[in-house]
Protein backbone atom coordinates (compact mmCIF):
# COMPACT_ATOMS: atom_id res chain seq x y z
CA UNK A 1 0.00 0.00 0.00
CA UNK A 2 1.39 3.84 -0.69
CA UNK A 3 0.42 4.88 3.02
CA UNK A 4 3.02 1.98 3.77
CA UNK A 5 6.02 4.45 2.42
CA UNK A 6 5.71 8.34 2.76
CA UNK A 7 8.00 10.44 0.87
CA UNK A 8 8.61 14.12 2.04
CA UNK A 9 10.45 16.03 -0.92
CA UNK A 10 10.27 19.00 -2.64
CA UNK A 11 10.90 19.00 -6.20
CA UNK A 12 13.47 21.71 -6.11
CA UNK A 13 15.84 19.85 -4.03
CA UNK A 14 17.96 16.44 -3.28
CA UNK A 15 14.74 14.69 -2.74
CA UNK A 16 14.79 13.76 -6.49
CA UNK A 17 17.73 11.42 -5.80
CA UNK A 18 15.30 9.68 -3.55
CA UNK A 19 12.30 9.80 -6.02
CA UNK A 20 15.09 8.72 -8.30
CA UNK A 21 14.98 5.76 -6.30
CA UNK A 22 11.66 4.64 -5.17
CA UNK A 23 10.59 4.94 -9.12
CA UNK A 24 14.03 1.82 -9.36
CA UNK A 25 12.69 -0.19 -6.16
CA UNK A 26 8.82 0.10 -8.09
CA UNK A 27 6.96 0.20 -4.84
CA UNK A 28 3.84 2.07 -4.17
CA UNK A 29 4.47 5.29 -2.21
CA UNK A 30 2.73 8.35 -1.50
CA UNK A 31 4.41 11.98 -1.77
CA UNK A 32 3.48 14.39 0.59
CA UNK A 33 5.46 17.80 -0.80
CA UNK A 34 7.08 20.82 1.36
CA UNK A 35 7.70 24.24 0.56
CA UNK A 36 10.65 25.64 1.80
CA UNK A 37 10.36 27.48 4.87
CA UNK A 38 7.28 27.39 7.31
CA UNK A 39 6.37 24.26 6.17
CA UNK A 40 9.23 22.29 6.22
CA UNK A 41 10.29 24.15 9.40
CA UNK A 42 7.10 23.12 11.25
CA UNK A 43 6.75 21.57 14.24
CA UNK A 44 4.81 18.32 12.70
CA UNK A 45 7.89 18.14 10.35
CA UNK A 46 10.21 18.43 12.84
CA UNK A 47 9.17 15.85 14.80
CA UNK A 48 10.42 13.64 12.02
CA UNK A 49 13.08 15.41 10.43
CA UNK A 50 14.50 17.73 13.02
CA UNK A 51 17.30 19.53 10.13
CA UNK A 52 13.52 20.90 8.91
CA UNK A 53 14.61 19.74 5.67
CA UNK A 54 14.09 17.04 2.50
CA UNK A 55 14.05 14.12 1.73
CA UNK A 56 12.70 11.96 4.69
CA UNK A 57 11.11 8.87 4.03
CA UNK A 58 8.40 7.02 6.56
CA UNK A 59 8.15 3.34 5.82
CA UNK A 60 6.00 1.03 8.42
CA UNK A 61 6.55 4.20 10.77
CA UNK A 62 10.41 3.66 10.28
CA UNK A 63 11.79 7.55 9.69
CA UNK A 64 14.59 7.72 7.51
CA UNK A 65 16.49 11.19 6.68
CA UNK A 66 19.25 12.04 4.58
CA UNK A 67 19.41 10.62 0.73
CA UNK A 68 22.23 8.16 0.86
CA UNK A 69 20.75 6.63 3.78
CA UNK A 70 17.57 6.33 2.32
CA UNK A 71 18.79 4.79 -0.97
CA UNK A 72 20.42 2.52 1.22
CA UNK A 73 17.67 1.84 3.11
CA UNK A 74 15.51 1.31 0.63
CA UNK A 75 18.02 -0.86 -1.34
CA UNK A 76 17.74 -3.39 1.35
CA UNK A 77 14.08 -3.07 2.68
CA UNK A 78 13.19 -3.79 -1.13
CA UNK A 79 15.91 -6.65 -1.29
CA UNK A 80 13.12 -8.03 -4.78
CA UNK A 81 14.14 -4.95 -7.01
CA UNK A 82 17.96 -6.00 -6.77
CA UNK A 83 19.98 -2.59 -6.04
CA UNK A 84 22.30 -3.84 -3.46
CA UNK A 85 24.37 -6.58 -3.44
CA UNK A 86 23.71 -9.44 -0.90
CA UNK A 87 25.51 -9.48 2.90
CA UNK A 88 28.76 -11.66 2.31
CA UNK A 89 29.04 -10.56 -1.59
CA UNK A 90 32.30 -9.07 -2.18
CA UNK A 91 31.25 -5.94 -4.09
CA UNK A 92 29.43 -4.58 -0.70
CA UNK A 93 32.68 -3.36 0.01
CA UNK A 94 32.65 -0.78 -2.82
CA UNK A 95 28.68 -0.36 -2.78
CA UNK A 96 29.42 0.78 0.84
CA UNK A 97 32.58 2.68 0.16
CA UNK A 98 31.81 4.78 -3.05
CA UNK A 99 28.07 5.20 -1.90
CA UNK A 100 29.63 7.57 0.98
CA UNK A 101 32.27 8.71 -0.52
CA UNK A 102 30.34 10.72 -2.74
CA UNK A 103 27.75 11.87 0.42
CA UNK A 104 30.89 13.02 2.59
CA UNK A 105 33.83 14.76 0.44
CA UNK A 106 31.97 14.81 -2.92
CA UNK A 107 29.06 16.47 -1.70
CA UNK A 108 31.62 18.86 0.89
CA UNK A 109 33.65 19.23 -1.73
CA UNK A 110 31.33 20.38 -4.63
CA UNK A 111 29.70 22.47 -2.24
CA UNK A 112 32.41 24.61 -1.20
CA UNK A 113 33.34 24.58 -5.11
CA UNK A 114 29.67 26.43 -5.63
CA UNK A 115 30.18 28.77 -2.81
CA UNK A 116 33.20 29.78 -4.18
CA UNK A 117 34.84 28.62 -1.06
CA UNK A 118 38.56 27.03 -1.16
CA UNK A 119 40.55 25.26 1.53
CA UNK A 120 43.26 26.54 2.16
CA UNK A 121 46.36 24.36 1.04
CA UNK A 122 47.67 24.51 4.52
CA UNK A 123 44.49 23.44 6.44
CA UNK A 124 43.69 20.74 4.04
CA UNK A 125 44.29 18.41 6.72
CA UNK A 126 41.37 19.77 8.51
CA UNK A 127 38.63 18.84 5.87
CA UNK A 128 37.68 15.74 5.40
CA UNK A 129 37.92 15.84 1.89
CA UNK A 130 41.60 17.30 1.75
CA UNK A 131 41.06 19.19 -1.71
CA UNK A 132 38.73 19.38 -4.93
CA UNK A 133 41.51 17.93 -7.64
CA UNK A 134 41.84 15.04 -5.07
CA UNK A 135 37.97 14.03 -4.70
CA UNK A 136 37.61 14.50 -8.33
CA UNK A 137 40.57 12.30 -9.25
CA UNK A 138 39.12 9.49 -7.01
CA UNK A 139 35.70 9.97 -7.83
CA UNK A 140 37.10 9.28 -11.60
CA UNK A 141 39.17 6.36 -10.21
CA UNK A 142 35.46 5.06 -9.07
CA UNK A 143 33.24 4.91 -12.34
CA UNK A 144 35.94 3.87 -14.48
CA UNK A 145 36.82 0.57 -12.84
CA UNK A 146 33.44 -0.87 -14.48
CA UNK A 147 30.22 0.18 -15.73
CA UNK A 148 28.44 0.40 -12.22
CA UNK A 149 30.14 1.52 -9.01
CA UNK A 150 30.00 -2.14 -7.68
CA UNK A 151 30.57 -3.80 -10.87
CA UNK A 152 28.86 -5.01 -13.76
CA UNK A 153 25.17 -4.18 -12.05
CA UNK A 154 23.33 -1.49 -11.91
CA UNK A 155 22.69 -0.28 -7.69
CA UNK A 156 21.62 1.93 -5.19
CA UNK A 157 25.27 3.16 -4.96
CA UNK A 158 25.07 4.77 -8.69
CA UNK A 159 21.64 6.54 -7.77
CA UNK A 160 23.29 8.30 -4.99
CA UNK A 161 27.28 8.52 -6.87
CA UNK A 162 25.36 8.79 -10.38
CA UNK A 163 22.99 12.09 -9.08
CA UNK A 164 26.29 13.98 -7.37
CA UNK A 165 28.03 13.34 -11.05
CA UNK A 166 24.93 14.83 -13.02
CA UNK A 167 24.13 17.46 -11.21
CA UNK A 168 27.77 18.41 -10.80
CA UNK A 169 28.53 18.22 -14.65
CA UNK A 170 25.11 20.70 -15.16
CA UNK A 171 25.88 23.27 -12.37
CA UNK A 172 29.23 22.94 -13.50
CA UNK A 173 30.73 22.55 -9.88
CA UNK A 174 32.56 19.55 -11.17
CA UNK A 175 34.33 19.01 -14.77
CA UNK A 176 33.38 17.44 -17.66
CA UNK A 177 35.59 14.50 -17.82
CA UNK A 178 35.02 11.60 -20.55
CA UNK A 179 34.72 8.66 -17.71
CA UNK A 180 32.49 11.32 -15.80
CA UNK A 181 30.14 11.88 -18.70
CA UNK A 182 30.16 8.28 -19.89
CA UNK A 183 28.88 7.12 -16.81
CA UNK A 184 26.28 9.56 -16.16
CA UNK A 185 24.80 8.74 -20.16
CA UNK A 186 24.58 5.23 -18.87
CA UNK A 187 22.34 6.00 -15.73
CA UNK A 188 20.48 9.00 -17.46
CA UNK A 189 18.80 6.68 -19.90
CA UNK A 190 17.92 4.34 -17.21
CA UNK A 191 13.55 4.20 -17.31
CA UNK A 192 13.14 4.76 -13.39
CA UNK A 193 15.76 7.66 -13.95
CA UNK A 194 13.35 9.06 -16.81
CA UNK A 195 10.33 8.69 -15.03
CA UNK A 196 11.68 10.19 -11.76
CA UNK A 197 12.90 13.76 -13.89
CA UNK A 198 8.83 13.31 -15.41
CA UNK A 199 7.66 13.18 -11.99
CA UNK A 200 9.61 16.42 -10.28
CA UNK A 201 10.14 18.44 -13.81
CA UNK A 202 6.24 18.59 -14.02
CA UNK A 203 5.95 19.60 -10.25
CA UNK A 204 8.67 22.13 -10.56
CA UNK A 205 6.35 23.52 -13.18
CA UNK A 206 3.65 23.39 -11.51
CA UNK A 207 5.19 25.26 -8.50
CA UNK A 208 6.16 28.08 -10.83
CA UNK A 209 2.81 28.53 -12.49
CA UNK A 210 1.09 28.98 -8.95
CA UNK A 211 3.93 31.10 -7.99
CA UNK A 212 3.14 33.21 -11.36
CA UNK A 213 -0.59 32.84 -10.64
CA UNK A 214 -0.36 34.77 -6.71
CA UNK A 215 2.74 37.24 -7.80
CA UNK A 216 4.84 35.30 -5.58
Amino acid sequence: MADDLIFYTNPMSRGRIVRWMLEEVGQPYRTELLEFGQAMKSPAYRAFNPMGKVPTIIHKGTVVTEAAAICAYLADAFPEAGLAPPQGDSRRGPYYRWMFFAAGPVEAALSNTALGFKVPDERRGMVGYGSVEDVVDALEYAVSQSDYIAGDSFTAADVYVGSQIGWGMIFGTLEKRPAFEAYWQRLASRPAAFRAREIDDALVAQQKQAAAGTGA
